[in-house]
């Protein structure tokens, strides 16, 4: 069982957030190593452990899953050298890990946020997800109708004009102009240090599956005719 974050958790991101510097954050780095980073390793295999029972596929080694806290400034405006949260991923095995649909979630002084989908396909990858949809855009609403009543509704950047080789009129033209798709939302700030916070992460997770399975089927399916592709040349 996991027992939720420890009040430490919120305290740090909220002086964080405040003070995001180096001067601020070095003398506090062991209070984040012990209260925030080793409590998301254990959120993490807790749910590895939820995952076992009903999507083995996204089991995910925490080394792997939890992101680290220190921000690439190298193009940003922005130079603050840290997130203000600290986030995991669980994409699908077999798949490039930023590419590939999966769930997702962050803690942070204002929530947990949770995710599931697809959020930055490659420019390869975009027009075979867009071909699945094109063909499949009816089944695909009805794997969303689910997560919705959770989640709301479903997120991404859509183009202003549908890509080419599509019709304007298509009825699925909404799905294919997005860039992105991905349900998104944030759970009360009181779950993050209650033990009830596996169980509605698990509770989301379940409800966007069938959603998230049908998005890794496009891209199965374009990895195995690279490899083909690469095989015969």
């Amino acid at each position: 069982m996991f027992p939720g974050f420890p009040p430490e958790t919120v305290t740090f991101f909220r002086g964080l957030t405040r003070n995001n510097n180096r001067e601020w954050f070095q003398p506090r780095k062991e209070i984040f190593e012990s209260k925030v980073k080793l409590p998301m390793v254990a959120l993490v295999e807790a749910l590895n452990a939820e995952f076992a029972k009903w999507a083995p596929d996204y089991i995910t080694d925490p080394k792997k899953a939890v992101y680290r806290i220190y921000r690439d400034t190298r193009f940003s405006a922005n130079k603050s050298p840290y997130k203000t949260h600290l986030a995991a991923l669980f994409p699908r095995r077999g798949g490039d890990r930023m590419s590939t649909p999966g769930f997702y979630f962050h803690v942070s002084a204002k929530g947990i946020g949770v995710a599931g989908g697809l959020y930055e396909p490659s420019p390869e990858q975009l027009p075979a997800v867009r071909a699945w949809l094109a063909e499949n855009h009816a089944k695909f609403r009805k794997a969303a109708r689910t997560p919705e009543k959770l989640m709301g509704n479903l997120h991404g950047e859509t183009l202003q004009r549908i890509p080419k080789g599509f019709s304007a009129d298509h009825p699925a033209a909404d799905l294919i102009k997005m860039k992105r798709w991905v349900f998104f939302s944030t759970l009360d700030p009181e779950f993050i240090t209650s033990p009830k916070l596996v169980a509605e992460l698990t509770k989301r997770y379940r409800a966007m599956l069938p959603f998230v399975e049908l998005l890794n089927e496009p891209l199965a399916a374009h990895r195995l005719r690279e490899s083909l592709r690469m095989a015969l040349e």
